[in-house]
């Protein structure tokens, strides 16, 4: 006979979620949330549940691309102990390659179903540190009229801290567009995000020219492409305010390198990168090497959003927190979970798992 803890079935349906406004970045816009639910059942019917969500416009990763890789572990999968989560977040590395939205759900409905059989809140077992977080907003990619006006939107909320989409091609933009949130937004501060849209020139001036308008940045986060680490290295070295790395921190191995070579001062953890095993270890070195910590995610719902703040306050120690996609969305098939008060994020209501399960 089984044991309890066994995984019985491993599956995932579409779970696609209209936004109020398209989400855009430098590299594209989504205007519906294509993600992936990942159910996990155990032998005593005790079920755990994970996200993927893939961002054409982020990484390439597609719905049918994490869906085929999902289909593809469930052999693996199935059959495992749940307790054993961490040697199948090892296996499923090998056998699927760098699909990090297909690993992040699959670990996650694990994850969420041990620690439900087990009656641990997800924020319990990465350490119990903390339960509580405030995250920033983001302001997408627009035009100067609309930023400003996101940012009196986000300022009506009590958010602080505001994220700004940059890197549209077109300095001056970059800058009408920053320059609006500052007006409007004076005591907020901003982090910017190239993802990955600058040279390491056109990321100097324009932090440079900022500086002449008295606009101070908080964080400049991946300014340049994934695989330049000379560019990363020269705007750490020399833009004068702290850089994160992103896109380039893909895993362990990239996280070290960053180390080495100092091109970074913050590390920007995406479990949807990642899967949730590697994150743990990206968080390991960073600590170690006394860079920053920033929490973040793909486009979201509340379930993966979850996973990441329990992740983050559990362990606790992390600088940036950014954690905002589920207001963009214009609904939510799920009940339970972390709840937002302004800026901060409660996960004290959390009793089992991350919490969070599906309506239908």
């Amino acid at each position: 006979m089984a044991a309890p803890t066994t995984i019985r079935s491993l599956a995932a349906r579409p779970l696609d979620i209209p936004l109020h406004t398209p989400f855009g970045i430098a590299g594209g816009a989504q205007d519906l949330a294509r993600n992936l639910l990942v159910t996990v059942e155990l032998a005593d019917g005790t079920r755990g549940y994970g996200e993927a969500a893939p961002f054409p416009a982020y990484n390439g990763e597609t719905q049918a691309i994490a869906s085929a890789a999902i289909e593809a572990a469930a052999s693996l999968v199935e059959g495992a102990d749940v307790r054993e989560w961490r040697r199948v977040a090892v296996a499923l590395r090998g056998a699927i390659g760098p699909i990090g939205s297909a690993q992040c759900a699959i670990e996650t409905a694990v994850l969420d179903a041990l620690t439900r059989q087990a009656h641990m809140p997800l924020w319990a077992f990465f350490g119990g540190v903390g339960t509580s977080l405030e995250t920033d907003m983001t302001v997408t990619t627009g035009t100067a009229e609309q930023a400003a006006a996101d940012a009196r939107s986000i300022a009506a909320r009590g958010i602080r801290t505001i994220k700004v989409k940059v890197g549209s091609g077109d300095l001056a933009l970059d800058l009408a567009r920053v320059q609006a949130i500052a007006e409007v937004a004076p005591k907020s501060p901003l982090i910017l995000d190239g993802n990955a849209a600058f040279s390491a020139d056109g990321a100097l001036q324009l932090v440079s020219q900022l500086r002449e308008r008295a606009i101070n940045v908080a964080l400049l986060e991946q300014p340049v492409k994934k695989g330049d680490w000379a560019g990363m290295q020269q705007v750490a070295q020399w833009a004068g305010v702290p850089v994160a790395a992103d896109e380039t921190a893909t895993d362990a191995a990239a996280a070290l390198r960053i180390v080495h070579e100092r091109a970074a001062h913050v590390v920007n953890i995406k479990l949807m990168k990642c899967g949730i095993a590697e994150a743990l270890d990206i968080a390991a070195i960073c600590r170690a090497a006394r860079l920053g910590l920033m929490i973040g995610g793909n486009v979201e719902s509340i379930l993966a959003m979850t996973t990441s703040a329990c992740f983050a306050a559990g362990q606790g120690g992390f600088q940036f927190v950014d954690l905002d996609t589920p207001l963009f969305m214009a609904e939510n098939p799920f009940t339970g979970g972390m709840v937002y008060e302004s800026a901060r994020i409660d996960l004290s209501g959390i009793i089992a798992g991350h919490g969070v399960t599906p309506r239908v």
